[in-house]
């Protein structure tokens, strides 16, 4: 049986997805961001995490090229940044408040958590790449709520004691 595309993805959006902001600096100093709704830890040892651009998109290979990359989980009320860095404008940064890690990569004002890596290895993944990377630094705030996509809107997470 034949899955339809569309109904797929239609499926799929019952499952909720973090929303994150892959970030690098160009060697021309550019900062470089996209966004993206899968992200995945991988492995504790090596300490690995991934994601999956499109291979379509532009914004990859300009990270890629960099072999580094930091990924900002964003937080709740932070959509405009999911919308931002999803647009094909190519100043994502003009108005967005961001400062560079000790490894000099943009983490954004208010995000999450933020996680620095470098490549591992990139896989092809049917029309995506699936992104490994190898965890070089971490940070998380404590009291954020992450900021959820689901069934086509945004969200947030409230955390119950068990």
């Amino acid at each position: 049986m034949a899955i339809d595309p569309a109904n797929f993805r239609a499926m799929m959006s019952h499952y909720p997805t973090g929303v994150c902001v892959i970030t690098s600096v160009a060697a021309d100093g550019e900062a470089l961001g996209m966004t993206v709704g899968t992200f995945t830890s991988v492995s504790l040892d090596p300490p690995l995490v991934g994601f999956l651009p499109d291979k379509r998109s532009t914004s990859w290979p300009v990270i890629a090229a960099t072999g580094r990359f930091c990924v900002n989980i964003l937080a709740e009320g932070q959509e405009w940044l999911c919308r931002k860095f999803s647009a094909s404008d190519r100043d994502r940064f003009s108005n967005v408040v961001y400062r560079l890690s000790e490894n000099g990569l943009p983490i954004l004002d208010g995000s999450g958590a933020w996680i620095e890596c470098a490549i591992y290895a990139v896989h092809e993944a049917g029309d995506h790449l699936f992104v490994l990377g190898v965890v070089k630094a971490m940070t998380a705030e404590p009291t954020a709520s992450p900021l959820i996509f689901l069934r086509g809107k945004f969200g947030q997470v409230t955390c119950v004691e068990a």
